[in-house]
């Protein structure tokens, strides 16, 4: 990852559901209440670097300002979707960059079973893109929807198979007529 990575820097943008283990002063604002404090046991939506930032304390034998808790788009009622179907789910609408999500959320949380799921539902979706990328008829039709609940790392490979296929099928068509 680059320091410039824009996909990167808006990963650590997305908002990350916090809770707050000591009472803060003047952290109000964090709530929309400027010159207040923050209770212990508050809720508040941080982006994630600040969020991974805060709990850090945990991780240096001090007491935590804030526990993690997993972004909704990394929930239980979306594992349990991505187990049933990982083509039916929309991926773009839970996160933009939902596996570069997924790879940050791995690094701060131990969750082996999410390790799977997510491989998985990369596998199977992969080989659908790859499927309507060199399918342009497809890409058309009943495969519209899918293609609009891609995230920005399967909107990438969608890019790179369809004008791979497209370049295989100008080199082919070249090296018919050469013969």
């Amino acid at each position: 990852m680059s320091y410039y990575d824009v996909d990167a820097i808006l990963t650590d943008a997305q908002k990350l559901p916090c809770t707050f283990e000591l009472e803060v002063p003047g952290l109000g604002i964090l709530e929309g209440n400027p010159g207040e404090s923050i209770k212990a046991g508050t809720r508040v939506d941080l982006p994630l670097w600040l969020g991974e930032m805060l709990s850090i304390g945990a991780r240096l034998g001090t007491s935590r300002l804030v526990t993690l808790d997993l972004p909704s788009a990394l929930s239980e009622r979306v594992m349990n979707a991505l187990k049933a179907d990982p083509r039916t789910v929309d991926l773009r609408s839970l996160a933009p960059h939902f596996y570069s999500l997924g790879v940050r959320i791995l690094e701060l949380f131990e969750e082996e079973e999410m390790v799977d799921i997510l491989s998985d539902t990369f596998k199977k979706r992969a080989a659908e893109i790859a499927d309507h990328a060199h399918n342009p008829r497809g890409a058309l039709g009943d495969g519209v929807e899918f293609l609009r609940g891609l995230d920005e790392t399967e909107r990438q490979l969608f890019r790179v198979a369809h004008d791979s296929a497209k370049e295989m099928r100008i080199w082919s068509g070249e090296a018919k007529k050469r013969k």
